[in-house]
């Protein structure tokens, strides 16, 4: 008798901006999120860069808007890679 296999966690997700596809394979994407400040509640822009895995880097230019997901460790900082371009 088996049990149901367990359904893997969603993988996590993030829309970014690519500000570099001057790698090999690889673009650096840059990923904005807007917080409230705790004690002058002003919205605040934050941001961080990723490195995503893309095979056709070249063909991605940087400004284009993209989509990227969580993956297992692919290089010493890559952990995600692009799911598709947006438009």
């Amino acid at each position: 008798m088996q049990e149901a296999k367990k359904s893997k966690a969603a993988r996590k997700t993030r829309e970014g901006v690519v500000v570099s596809n001057k790698m090999q394979k690889t673009i650096t994407v840059r990923v904005e999120r807007t917080i409230k400040h705790p004690h002058f509640e002003k919205v605040i822009t934050r941001a961080k860069k990723y490195y995503a895995h893309a095979e056709n880097s070249k063909e991605i230019p940087e400004g284009q808007r993209v989509r990227i997901e969580e993956t297992r460790p692919l290089s010493k900082l890559k952990r995600w890679r692009v799911v598709e371009v947006l438009g």
